[in-house]
């Protein structure tokens, strides 16, 4: 009747802000598949991979009771660390390095490829407003989830820009 199951059985209601959290983190994961389905540049499909990657990893630990997580760590689960987050800020100097500049508000819907990199990147600060509810309410024991999604946001408004001005990334 309205619930559903954490890691470890746990059950609470559907509108729960953790189901919340990692279901928005879902919807940004499958809005990153999107977004590599219509890329032609590998260097992003690569990156949009190992960003996959890191949800899965986030998702299991935002389904997770804080009262669990010790649990969760022992049974072996990874957990969102600092190298994750430095990993986004490397691709983030990368892609400035390239010499990519904006000025202004950019208007979603160039191309197929950056429309679907600024929807997943529209998800993306959902999802960390949904983790800075969890904060908010001390049920986050890991704040780097919320820097990492920050990060990530800003990464997915580079891609979409680089989408943009790329000839073959065109409609």
């Amino acid at each position: 009747m309205g619930m559903t199951g954490l890691m470890y059985n746990r059950r609470v209601p559907k509108c729960h802000p953790r189901v919340e959290a990692y279901g928005t983190v879902d919807e940004l994961n499958a809005g990153l598949g999107l977004a590599r389905s219509f890329s032609t540049l590998p260097e992003v499909n690569q990156a949009l991979r190992g960003v996959q990657g890191d949800l899965l990893h986030l998702m299991g630990e935002l389904a997770t009771a804080v009262e669990d997580l010790p649990r969760y760590s022992r049974d072996g689960y990874p957990r969102l660390t600092d190298q994750a987050i430095a990993g986004l800020d490397e691709l983030v100097r990368q892609v400035e390095a390239q010499g990519l500049s904006f000025k202004g508000w950019a208007t979603p819907g160039h191309n197929p490829a950056s429309a679907a990199l600024d929807v997943a990147r529209t998800i993306c600060r959902r999802a960390e407003r949904c983790v800075c509810q969890l904060q908010d309410s001390n049920q986050l024991e890991n704040p780097q989830i919320i820097i990492y999604l920050n990060r990530l946001s800003d990464l997915l408004w580079l891609f979409a820009r680089q989408a943009e001005s790329m000839p073959d990334q065109a409609t």
